[in-house]
């Protein structure tokens, strides 16, 4: 995938959109997206399976509600073929104000959902189409958003510029878990393993309904964006492709393999440390299912303490692949997630020092990992396929290691009896196999990104 000397020798076109706007255009939209999946997440962890499920099992009814969470997975590829097909042929600025349109709309919607209680199987039936959409939204936001701040990147600064719509990940996540916190104080609940019957009742609707007023944001940042020279040369020149589905899986089944491969390891790891991570925290030492017995407010402030190592690091991560290339970068960090998820026993049983250790640790190898991810799945791909192209690796990734994740999770802890010593196993064999798709591929880091 190495450059020709002619496209090296010749200088870059001028980026149609300013600096500002491109890393705010791609940061807001991704932000915003992450914040409605985590607010899901979270509720998926302290309220739908006490209100969306019939009253039984709690392992069961916590694995119901981590299936419906893993449904949006299996919609996202959905969501990245439609909105790919979208912005290779019509342009990327009207395919990601569709995205963060659909995802508002049914965050919201998630919002003034009906329980169990009140009309029954309809109720998980209703939160399953809005988690639907919501993955289908996801499947065409994130490539979008990347292909925004590659295209219009500097030269030598693609992976620098790639890391923004990464960023949005761990400021999502604080903006959600925040406000989750928040409210929690302000309904506190008796029983540190259960929320209140305030907060049960009405008060973790807020972070649904609060999503339109960020959306509302999104919209007016995107409607100002213009498409990319990168983009507007491919459809001046006739290359746009009338099905790009057919030609990348034609052409590049290669790289849409190697890719979604890539995003194998950052996925388990990603959902692992928040999804997982706040059940296991959470689960009382004296369970059937023993955890770490911490209280969901402690917790939370311990799980934001290691995003914020989260996104540092994803910002660290774009110069380092930048300069190294994105290969040699990401080949020694999932190296070192192997090493991490062995280790998940000895850090976890350290007490607080030892589980706080296991958070920042486990997080600060998310952003390195996440990170160089926004400028190397597009640089796989030509212009007239790569919405398509980089939105399938990312979003196929997501049901190999995302949609599954906390479910193996969950069954591997109950296993283990407690213990995460499997968890972890899980969590290094994801390593291993991005680890050998890594040394099988090649660098990108010099690819024209306007071929």
């Amino acid at each position: 995938m190495s450059i020709s000397a002619t496209q090296a020798s010749s200088a870059p076109s001028k980026p149609a959109n300013s600096r500002g706007r491109v890393i705010f255009a791609s940061l807001v939209g991704t932000t915003i997206e992450f914040y409605d999946f985590y607010v899901y997440a979270t509720a998926a962890v302290l309220v739908f399976p006490h209100l969306f499920f019939p009253a039984g099992d709690e392992t069961t009814a916590l694995l119901s509600s981590f299936a419906v969470f893993g449904a949006a997975m299996v919609a996202r590829p959905v969501g990245s073929i439609v909105f790919g097909h979208l912005g290779d042929k019509h342009g990327r600025k009207v395919t990601l104000v569709g995205a963060l349109l659909t995802m508002g709309v049914a965050t919201f919607l998630i919002g003034v959902l009906p329980t169990y209680a009140q009309v029954g199987w309809i109720a998980a039936a209703l939160l399953v189409l809005m988690r639907l959409a919501q993955g289908f939204a996801l499947g065409g936001e994130w490539s979008g958003a990347a292909l925004v701040a590659t295209e219009n990147a500097p030269v030598g600064k693609r992976a620098w510029y790639g890391t923004f719509p990464q960023l949005g990940a761990p400021i999502g996540f604080i903006i959600a878990n925040g406000l989750f916190l928040i409210i929690a104080a302000a309904l506190p609940s008796d029983d540190p393993s259960m929320p209140s019957e305030a907060f049960l009742e009405w008060g973790w609707r807020i972070p649904f309904l609060f999503s339109a007023v960020m959306v509302i944001v999104g919209l007016y940042v995107r409607l100002k964006l213009v498409e990319s020279t990168a983009f507007s040369k491919a459809k001046s020149s006739g290359a746009v492709q009338r099905l790009p589905l057919a030609t990348v899986f034609r052409d590049h089944w290669k790289e849409l393999i190697l890719g979604t491969f890539f995003m194998l390891a950052t996925y388990v790891l990603f959902y692992l440390m928040t999804a997982f991570s706040l059940t296991y925290g959470r689960a009382p030492v004296d369970a059937a299912v023993p955890g770490l017995g911490y209280s969901y407010n402690t917790f939370v402030l311990m799980l934001i303490v290691g995003v914020v190592f989260f996104g540092i690091f994803t910002l660290v991560s774009g110069p380092l692949a930048d300069r190294f290339g994105r290969r040699k970068t990401l080949i020694w960090v999932t190296a070192a997630i192997i090493v991490f998820g062995l280790l998940w026993v000895p850090l976890t049983g350290g007490g607080l020092f030892g589980v706080m250790a296991w958070l920042i640790i486990g997080m600060s190898l998310m952003g390195f990992t996440f990170g160089p991810m926004g400028a190397l799945l597009p640089e796989l791909f030509p212009t007239n396929v790569r919405y398509t192209g980089s939105g399938i690796s990312y979003n196929v990734s997501s049901i190999l290691g995302a949609a599954v994740a906390p479910f193996i999770a969950v069954a591997l802890w109950t296993l283990g009896e407690g213990s995460p010593f499997w968890v972890g196993i899980y969590l290094a064999g994801a390593g291993l196999l991005t680890l050998i798709a890594l040394i099988v591929s090649k660098e990108t880091k010099d690819v024209d990104i306007e071929r």
